[in-house]
């Protein structure tokens, strides 16, 4: 199993539909985690209800940060447009995909952002198993 951290400011959105998304399509190679630099109070109700349009709940999830992690070293860690707000977090590889903050957009938007994490969630699933000769 890798380790996988996805890593976006407030972990409301993105990291944590990431995580979704890595718990339900990558359950048998990876082992998810989410974190924020500022973690916010709550999951944001959008990304909730576009996330349970695809079967995906992940209304029981809190947004954590760096020191709430169980475990400190990762294979990938995943930052997800957060830019130099991230801190530095030990990992075999460090990936930046880049994506917009939905927050305070409208609901296509988050659909169009969600839509984005699960291609990128499905096409790391891809490569890790190809690295792996599975």
């Amino acid at each position: 199993m890798k380790k996988v951290l996805f890593v976006c400011i407030e972990n409301s959105c993105r990291s944590q539909m990431a995580e979704g998304f890595a718990r339900k399509f990558g359950k048998d190679i990876l082992e998810p985690y989410s974190a924020g630099s500022k973690p916010s109070q709550k999951i944001n109700p959008d990304a909730i209800k576009v996330m349970e349009e695809l079967g995906i709940n992940i209304s029981s999830y809190k947004p954590k940060g760096f020191k709430d992690l169980p475990i400190t070293t990762f294979d990938y860690v995943i930052t997800l447009g957060c830019g130099d707000v991230c801190p530095f977090i030990p990992a075999k590889e460090h990936i930046d995909w880049h994506i917009d903050d939905p927050k305070g957009k409208d609901i296509e938007y988050f659909r169009k952002i969600r839509d984005f994490i699960e291609d990128k969630v499905k096409g790391l699933i891809q490569e890790i198993k190809l690295k792996s000769g599975g």
